[in-house]
């Protein structure tokens, strides 16, 4: 028995004996996502879970010893969930031999830590490309076929219409799930999966080999025709034209049905990698359910020529304009996640809510925008969570995402309580926005940005922030709880304009455990013109207050 088995397997008696698992017992109560109101909820041990996430560098699971030193940090950085990667090559070194070593070194790592595991399965891609599936995958391009350009070069890529390729991948990953299952089943510290990464053809719009021609010449498959009629007036508007520009034809070949360009090559291979990573995340499923996303590499401005094309970023990903393709091609699928790396971070997450998909950001950044953007995911947008790119270097109980998620943490059972209800909201300023309105109950609200507004009496300042978030949050008709950042909070009446509003009472203060611990009661001052609340510039901090009106 090899060292690495030793601990392999010594890992597993003490998950066992820690959990009193038992192999094979089916798991009950199992994460899952749950429609409350408008939003979908992720729950998880029966409750609703908002993920405060970052994630790892990519190679970081791939050695304990190198987790080692970083759980403690990254649990001082307030989070409570973990992104990690999970590689088919070390899954599954040699074909049909699995090694779970590092997949439980996870877990239990997770759990020492009161953490919880969404695992990343880099599978047949990776950022567009195939790098992480095993070497005898690799190395046997004629069982397993990979893409070709115009002049017929291959590319470092899985073709998706290889039956070989999405077979050999799927027994992978449904091995992964029955092994999570069997040791994880009841602890639930794996709380979502991600089937592979930022798919898509980079170079060419779509694979030109020969296999690939003749699907493209093909008749359009017949489930996705009956899916477009069937869903006809609620398609993607994007989609919707292209198919009436070509006379809403119910069928012939793809140029036929969506008319020639680009687009419908993007088309063609987003039908494709849904299938394929829908077949995988079926496959997964039957073994343990999980809720199953898939991440998105975005199109980028029309500042980076060349990325805006299908191509430039990786074709046939799911995108808004493609994402009937994968509802259709890929149902087991439950999530389609944009990694919004781009500035226009409150226009995807419009784009990323079309047509009831829950909103969950995998990977973002993680300085004061970041913070910002995660306030902004769970309260104006239902979102399950939000998760910045590269805690190995991020994370700091000190820092911006440290300190943000330790405020967002302490109002996240109200944010959840009220999320699809019409009771939360928030708004993103800054100094191109620097005044944003909302209603939320009778009243208006108006958050005013003002990045030179000093630090709190007695406060370290962590640094200015460029864009911020005002969460809000209804208790009662005149009872809110604000969250704010570098700006004031106006009120006025929705209801009646020969109205004012005035401050009744305003508190400073922290939730402890659920319960609301007022600090200092403010007034005069430190309420501007005495009818605004004041957020100063250093640091998130809470408000909870009470509105009067008068005339």
């Amino acid at each position: 028995m090899t060292l690495k088995s030793i601990l392999s397997t010594a890992i597993l008696i003490t998950l066992a004996h820690t959990e009193a698992f038992s192999q094979g017992r089916p798991a009950t109560n199992i994460p899952h996502l749950e429609k409350r109101g408008t939003a979908t909820q992720l729950i998880v041990d029966g409750k609703p879970f908002l993920i405060l996430g970052a994630e790892l560098n990519n190679s970081s699971a791939s050695s304990m010893e190198y987790m080692r030193p970083l759980w403690p940090r990254i649990a001082a950085t307030n989070l409570n969930t973990v992104l990690a990667t999970v590689s088919w090559e070390l899954l599954e070194p040699e074909e049909g031999r699995f090694d779970f070593s590092l997949v439980d070194g996870l877990i239990q790592g997770a759990r020492q830590h009161n953490l919880r595991l969404i695992l990343l399965w880099f599978g047949s891609w990776k950022n567009g490309k195939s790098t992480y599936q095993p070497v005898w995958v690799k190395t046997n391009q004629q069982r397993f076929p990979i893409i070709q350009d115009e002049k017929g070069k291959g590319l470092p890529t899985l073709s998706t219409l290889s039956d070989a390729n999405r077979n050999a991948d799927s027994r992978a990953f449904a091995a992964l799930m029955k092994h999570v299952r069997e040791v994880d089943g009841d602890a639930h510290t794996v709380i979502m999966m991600q089937v592979e990464n930022e798919v898509g053809v980079l170079g060419p719009a779509r694979d030109h080999s020969a296999a690939a021609n003749r699907a493209f010449a093909d008749p359009v498959p017949k489930e996705f025709m009956d899916y477009l009629q069937n869903h006809k007036d609620t398609l993607i508007p994007e989609l919707r034209k292209r198919w009436e520009a070509a006379g809403f034809k119910t069928s012939g070949s793809w140029e036929a049905v969506f008319g020639a360009g680009v687009e419908t090559s993007e088309l063609f291979m987003a039908w494709n990698y849904g299938r394929y990573v829908g077949h995988v995340a079926a496959a997964g499923k039957a073994e343990y359910p999980l809720p199953m996303f898939v991440n998105a590499w975005l199109r980028q401005g029309k500042d980076k020529p060349g990325e805006d094309i299908p191509g430039g970023y990786p074709s046939g990903g799911p995108l808004p304009q493609v994402l009937d393709a994968w509802r259709a091609g890929g149902p087991a699928i439950d999530i389609l996640a944009p990694d919004v790396h781009v500035p226009n971070y409150a226009e995807w997450c419009a784009w990323y809510t079309q047509s009831g998909n829950p909103l969950f950001i995998p990977e973002s950044r993680g300085d004061a925008r970041g913070v910002a953007h995660a306030i902004a995911t769970a309260g104006k947008y239902d979102g399950i969570g939000y998760s910045p790119f590269g805690i190995d270097r991020l994370a700091s109980p000190d820092g911006e995402l440290g300190k943000g998620y330790q405020v967002l943490s302490q109002v996240a059972p109200l944010i959840l309580e009220r999320q699809g209800l019409g009771k939360v909201t928030a708004v993103l300023v800054d100094q191109e926005t620097p005044r944003s309105k909302v209603r939320l109950g009778d009243y208006t609200i108006e958050a005013r940005f003002n990045q030179g507004r000093g630090p709190a009496p007695g406060s370290a300042p962590v640094g200015a922030a460029d864009r911020v978030a005002g969460l809000f949050l209804q208790l009662g008709p005149d009872d809110y709880v604000i969250v704010g950042r570098s700006m004031g909070v106006y009120f006025e009446s929705a209801t009646d304009a020969t109205q004012s509003v005035g401050l009744a009472v305003v508190e400073e203060g922290q939730y402890v455990d659920g319960r609301w611990v007022a600090g200092r009661r403010l007034n005069g001052d430190e309420t501007p013109e005495w009818k605004a609340l004041w957020f100063a510039g250093d640091r998130y901090t809470i408000q909870k207050i009470r509105l009067y009106r008068y005339r």
